[in-house]
C-alpha cells in the first residue's frame, strides 16, 4: 500500500493499481489520519476538522467514512479480522503504514537525513521530484489542510533550497541556473536564493550575470521592503568580485538513534537533546512521546509517570511547537493522574500536574482546557512547594509562568515569577532553569519598555548559554536586540527603519532552523507590520509574507493598505478574541487600530475596554522580540475613537 498526497490525495495497492478512495470526505479523514504520522487522532478531532459547524451526527458519519475507507484500503480483509492500515486506537483512529510509504512522510525523512548528511542530496532529488502540485491540493475549504499546505510548502522551498546549496558545495551545480531563476522568480523575497542563483552563475563562468543577480536583489529589498541585503548575500558578492566563492561549510552531523533504548534512556537523552534546538530539538520531542508511549505500555503507572515527569526541558513561548503531540502528552499526563488516584505519591503528582500546566500552551486551547490547564499549573506550584524540590518547583514555576497570560498588562506578575525561577536557579545550581528566569523577566522588562533592564537579562541569558550549550539562547536574545533597534528607530536621532528591518531579518535567519515552529510562524511579517506602524506607514502587502497565525488580526490592516476599505471592515467583523497568550496585547492593539481607521466605534470601545490594564506596556514587547509601540498609543486613539459622536 502507497499513498500520496504532494498532490491530490490517492492510494496504489502494491501492484501499482489505485484504489478508488470515494468521495472528496473519505479523501480528507485519510489525508488527515496521514498529517498526524501514526499518531491517535481522536473522533472530536477529526469531526472539528472534518466540519466547521459539525452536524448533530457527525460522529456517525465520519464512522461510516471510515469504515468505507477500510473496505478500500483493505478488501481482502476477513470480516473478523481487525483492519491493519486503519485502526481504532482508544477514543480514535490511527494510519498504520511504514514511513516511506507515505510520500510526505518520505520527503520530510529524507530532508531531515540531507540536512545532516549532504551524501543524501541524490534522494532529495528524488523526493523532490514526487510532488505533483500543492500538498492535498484536492482537501479544499479545511483550515487544517492550509495549515500543512503553507509548512510543507516551506519546507519545500527549503530542500529545493538545500540541494542546490549542497551541490554547489561540492563543486557541481553549474546545470542550476535555469531551476534556481525560475525559483527566484517564483519567491523573489527568499533572499537566500538570490545567493544560490549568483553562485550556480559563478560556477558557470558568468560573473558579471552573478554579480547583476546580486544587484537586482539589493534593489528588490531595498525597494519593496526598505531591506539592505544580508551580510551573506554582502559577503557573497565581494567574494565574487574578488573571484573567490568559498563553500558555505559542512552542516554539523546528528547522530540519532543508533540502537533501541528503553524509556528512561530514552527521555534522559531526549530532555538532554532539547536543549541544542534545531533538528535534535525536533527529535527530541518525538523521543520523548516515544518513550511515554512505551512505558504506557509496560502498565507500570509509577514508571510512566517519572517518564512523563522527567521531560522538565524550561518552555518559554505560549505557542506550541507541535499542537498534536503536547495534546498527546498532556492526555497521557491525566490518563496516568487518574490512574493513580489521589492517594498518588506528591512528587509523581506534582510533576504530572506541571507537565499538563507546561505543555498546555494557551495559544491553542478551549475555554475548558485553559482552565484545566491553570488548576493544573495552581495544584503543582502548592504540591512542590510543600516538597523541599528545588527542582521540581522551578518546573512547576515554569507551568505557572505559562498560564499567566489570562488578560493583558500582566507583565509585573510575570516578572516575579521569572525573579523566583531565577533566584531557585541561582542558589540551588539549576543553569537550565536560571536561563529561563532570565528570559522571562528579559520578556518583562521588555514588555515595560525597560530596554536596559532587558538587556541586562539578555547579557546575563546569554553568558549562562555558553556554559549550558544551549544556541537557542541567542536566537532568542538575537530578536530582543532587533526589537530594541526598531524602538530606538522611532526616536530622534535612531537607526533608520531599514537597518531595524534588516536587523529583523538577520534575527528570522537565525529562527528559520530552530526547530520551533510554534514560535516562528507569522513573526517576521508581525514584526515589520509593527515597524511600519512604530512610522506611520501602512501594514506591509508583500502577498507571499506568512502571517500564520496572526492572519486574522493583520488582515483589516493590510486591506487598508490595499485601499479595500470595504474588504477591511469585513475582515474586520470576523477578528476573533485573541488568544491569551505572549502576543495578545499586540493583536489587541492591531484591532484597535483597524477599528479607529474604519470608524468601528463598537469595536474601538471593546478594545479599549480589554486594553485598560495594559496601558504601561508596549504592544507585542511580552515575548521580547518585537514591538508595536506603547499601548497607551493605540488605547487613545480607541477611547477617542469610541467616545466621538
Amino acid at each position: 500500500m502507497r499513498i500520496d498526497v504532494l498532490g491530490a490525495v490517492r492510494a496504489f495497492r502494491d501492484d501499482g493499481s489505485p484504489v478508488d478512495l470515494g468521495g472528496p470526505r473519505h479523501r480528507e479523514v485519510l489525508a488527515r489520519l496521514v498529517t498526524a504520522e501514526g499518531r491517535m487522532v481522536t473522533t472530536g478531532s477529526l469531526v472539528d476538522d472534518l466540519w466547521t459547524d459539525p452536524p448533530a451526527r457527525g460522529v456517525g458519519a465520519l464512522r461510516t467514512f471510515v469504515a468505507a475507507l477500510r473496505r478500500a484500503l483493505e478488501p481482502d480483509r476477513p470480516p473478523r479480522d481487525p483492519p491493519r492500515v486503519l485502526v481504532t486506537e482508544g477514543p480514535g483512529y490511527a494510519l498504520r503504514l511504514p514511513r516511506e510509504d507515505v510520500d510526505v512522510h518520505r520527503f520530510q525523512d529524507t530532508l531531515a537525513r540531507a540536512r545532516r548528511n549532504p551524501d543524501a542530496v541524490t534522494d532529495l532529488g528524488t523526493a523532490l521530484a514526487d510532488w505533483r502540485g500543492p500538498a492535498y491540493a484536492d482537501v479544499t475549504g479545511s483550515a487544517w489542510a492550509q495549515r500543512e499546505r503553507t509548512r510543507l510548502e516551506e519546507l519545500r522551498l527549503e530542500g529545493a533550497e538545500l540541494r542546490a546549496r549542497i551541490l554547489l558545495d561540492s563543486g557541481e551545480g553549474a546545470d542550476l541556473v535555469a531551476e534556481l531563476g525560475a525559483h527566484v522568480a517564483e519567491h523573489p523575497w527568499r533572499e537566500p536564493a538570490w545567493g544560490l542563483l549568483a553562485r550556480a552563475l559563478h560556477r558557470a563562468g558568468r560573473q558579471a550575470d552573478a554579480l547583476a543577480t546580486l544587484r537586482r536583489a539589493r534593489a528588490m529589498l531595498v525597494d519593496q521592503l526598505g531591506l539592505d541585503p544580508g551580510a551573506g548575500l554582502q559577503r557573497l558578492e565581494t567574494d565574487i568580485l574578488n573571484g573567490y566563492v568559498p563553500p558555505e561549510g559542512a552542516r554539523t552531523a546528528w547522530t540519532g538513534r543508533g540502537v533501541r533504548l528503553g524509556p528512561r534512556t530514552t527521555v534522559d537523552l531526549a530532555r538532554t537533546l532539547a536543549l541544542a534546538g534545531g533538528d535534535a530539538l525536533v527529535h527530541s520531542r518525538r523521543d520523548r512521546l516515544a518513550a511515554v508511549q512505551a512505558a504506557e505500555r509496560t502498565g507500570d503507572l509509577s514508571l510512566t509517570a517519572r517518564i512523563i515527569g522527567a521531560y522538565d526541558v524550561p518552555a518559554i513561548w505560549s505557542r506550541a511547537d507541535d499542537p498534536e503531540q503536547s495534546r498527546d502528552v498532556v492526555a497521557a499526563a491525566e490518563r496516568t493522574l487518574i490512574a493513580l488516584g489521589p492517594d498518588s505519591p506528591a512528587d509523581l503528582a506534582a510533576r504530572l500536574l506541571a507537565t499538563v500546566a507546561v505543555e498546555s500552551r494557551s495559544a491553542g486551547l478551549s475555554r475548558a482546557e485553559l482552565k484545566r490547564a491553570r488548576q493544573a499549573a495552581r495544584q503543582a506550584e502548592a504540591l512542590a512547594r510543600g516538597l523541599a524540590d528545588p527542582a521540581l518547583l522551578a518546573f512547576a514555576l515554569n507551568g505557572v509562568f505559562l498560564q499567566s497570560f489570562t488578560r493583558p498588562g500582566l507583565a509585573g506578575v510575570r516578572d516575579r515569577i521569572g525573579a523566583e525561577i531565577l533566584d531557585l536557579a541561582t542558589r540551588h545550581e539549576l543553569p537550565n532553569f536560571a536561563v529561563l528566569g532570565r528570559l522571562v523577566r528579559l520578556q518583562s522588562a521588555s514588555a515595560l519598555g525597560d530596554l536596559d533592564a532587558a538587556t541586562s537579562h539578555a547579557e546575563a541569558a546569554e553568558q549562562l548559554a555558553v556554559t549550558t550549550e544551549a544556541p537557542l539562547v541567542p536566537v532568542l536574545t538575537g530578536w530582543f536586540r532587533a526589537r530594541a533597534t526598531a524602538a530606538r528607530s522611532a526616536e530622534p536621532g535612531g537607526p533608520t527603519a531599514a537597518t531595524a528591518a534588516a536587523h529583523y531579518r538577520a534575527a528570522e535567519d537565525a529562527l528559520q532552523t530552530a526547530g520551533m515552529p510554534g514560535l516562528h510562524r507569522g513573526l517576521f511579517p508581525l514584526a515589520l507590520l509593527g515597524l511600519r506602524l512604530l512610522h506611520d506607514r501602512p501594514a506591509p502587502t508583500d502577498p507571499h509574507l506568512d502571517w500564520g497565525p496572526y492572519r486574522p488580526w493583520a488582515r483589516p490592516l493590510v486591506l487598508l493598505a490595499q485601499e479595500r476599505a470595504g474588504e477591511a471592515r469585513a475582515a474586520l467583523a470576523a477578528v476573533p478574541e485573541p488568544p491569551h497568550d505572549h502576543m495578545q496585547e499586540a493583536l489587541w492593539c492591531l484591532t484597535a487600530r483597524a477599528a479607529v481607521r474604519l470608524d468601528e466605534r463598537g469595536t474601538a470601545a471593546r478594545a479599549e475596554a480589554v486594553l485598560r490594564s495594559a496601558r504601561a506596556e508596549h504592544a507585542g514587547a511580552a515575548g521580547g522580540m518585537l514591538t508595536l509601540g506603547p499601548v497607551a498609543r493605540y488605547l487613545a486613539e480607541a477611547e477617542a475613537c469610541a467616545g466621538a459622536g
